[in-house]
């Protein structure tokens, strides 16, 4: 049987879910926009550790390193790590060839009661983006496009090269649907 993660060896800590939900919406209601920035570094600063315990959690099972995942398993072992991690599911999957994205219906950052105006799940954005970053071997941004937290159904998370990502969020700005943005990128 596989050994459970040990956090404090992995440098990092439990935190219940209520009290990320009460941080988060404490820095939203506090600071307005500037949350989402200071939400999103806190994050980007904790991805390498979760990369590393990512990469020492396989190896512990024999699968590896995280590059050498087959695409087939990648997505099963790290629906089975961040949900270890309290985190939640994760549904992976891509637009084309430019965009990958990740659902999920159960996400521990979005809080169903909130009624958000606008995606809130800022913290997961920064640790995404230098998780899979670290995975793909160069800089990747992230943007959350669906959210619980507005009273979707799930939070979908868009991840691509800065570029890219740019010319989704340019042709949102414009008034464009995500899947249409992405769609353009093509």
């Amino acid at each position: 049987m596989a050994q459970s993660i040990d956090l404090q060896a992995n440098g990092m800590v439990g935190l219940t879910r209520e009290a990320l939900v009460a941080l988060c919406a404490s820095l939203l209601r506090e600071n307005g926009s500037q949350a989402a920035a200071q939400l999103q570094n806190a994050g980007y600063a904790g991805g390498s550790t979760l990369f590393e315990a990512f990469s020492q959690w396989l190896m512990a099972r024999g699968h590896g390193t995280p590059e050498s995942q087959p695409a087939t398993m990648f997505a099963q072992r790290a629906t089975e790590f961040f949900g270890e991690l309290g985190w939640g599911s994760l549904e992976l999957g891509a637009y084309g060839d430019s965009v990958a994205i990740i659902d999920s219906v159960n996400w521990a950052e979005a809080d169903a009661s909130s009624a958000l105006e606008f995606p809130g799940c800022y913290l997961t954005t920064g640790l995404f983006a230098d998780f899979f970053g670290r995975l793909a071997g160069s800089p990747l941004a992230v943007m959350e496009v669906e959210c619980r937290s507005m009273g979707a159904e799930r939070c979908r998370f868009l991840i691509a090269s800065a570029e890219v990502m740019q010319h989704v969020y340019d042709a949102m700005g414009a008034g464009m649907a995500y899947d249409a943005a992405v769609a353009s990128v093509e």
